[in-house]
């Protein structure tokens, strides 16, 4: 059965470093909607004379946010009808609460829900000093708006967003990704994405 993993959260919980670790466990195709998006919704930004690193201003969600999102989508269908595991990551907060969203993905592949394992691993930080100092540490210019607006976007990265997904609930998890992503956490969700007995941390 083909794999399906949602890394999902808000920015800066982490996603992508908890996704390659797992990519290391788990072959799979790797779509991060910042990359798919990425450098055309910064262009489109900076052309209307904004900041290239906002994602919350009322032209970005109307006028980009679908389409890196739906981009995203058919990249993922192309892989999952070639036969491909494929991990996503991205908030997917509005997709996430559409029901009809995940099974059009995999109705569009040519596949059943019998053929394609879908897990969703929600990021979450409750750490939120030791955040604070990794964003400091990787010094990227995206991630300035958060050091200046940071009691705002604390506030923000405990959060769980809402799933109404025809899914059990044994194939969602909330991870913890405060301090170091040792060897035993990464582990712990290999074999939730896996199927396999847990392992107590």
């Amino acid at each position: 059965m083909q794999k399906l993993i949602f890394f999902v959260g808000v920015a800066g919980t982490g996603k992508t470093t908890v996704a390659r670790k797992l990519a290391t466990r788990i072959p799979a195709s790797f779509l991060d909607r910042d990359t798919v998006g990425g450098r055309f919704v910064e262009h489109m930004l900076i052309q209307n004379g904004l900041d290239p690193r906002d994602r919350d201003s009322e032209f970005y969600k109307k006028n980009l946010r679908d389409l890196e999102y739906d981009t995203t989508k058919d990249i993922c269908i192309e892989n999952l009808a070639a036969g491909q595991n494929v991990f996503m990551i991205s908030p997917f907060t509005a997709e996430l609460k559409n029901r009809q969203w995940i099974e059009d993905v995999i109705t569009s592949a040519g596949l059943t829900r019998n053929d394609v394992d879908v897990k969703v691993i929600v990021v979450t930080l409750t750490d939120m000093e030791m955040q604070k100092n990794r964003i400091i540490d990787r010094q990227t210019v995206r991630d300035q708006w958060k050091l200046n607006n940071w009691d705002s976007f604390a506030t923000r990265v405990q959060f769980v967003p809402e799933i109404n997904w025809d899914i059990p609930a044994s194939s969602i998890t909330v991870f913890d990704n405060s301090g170091e992503l040792t060897e035993d956490k990464v582990e712990s969700l290999y074999r939730f994405a896996a199927d396999k007995q847990p392992v107590s941390l």
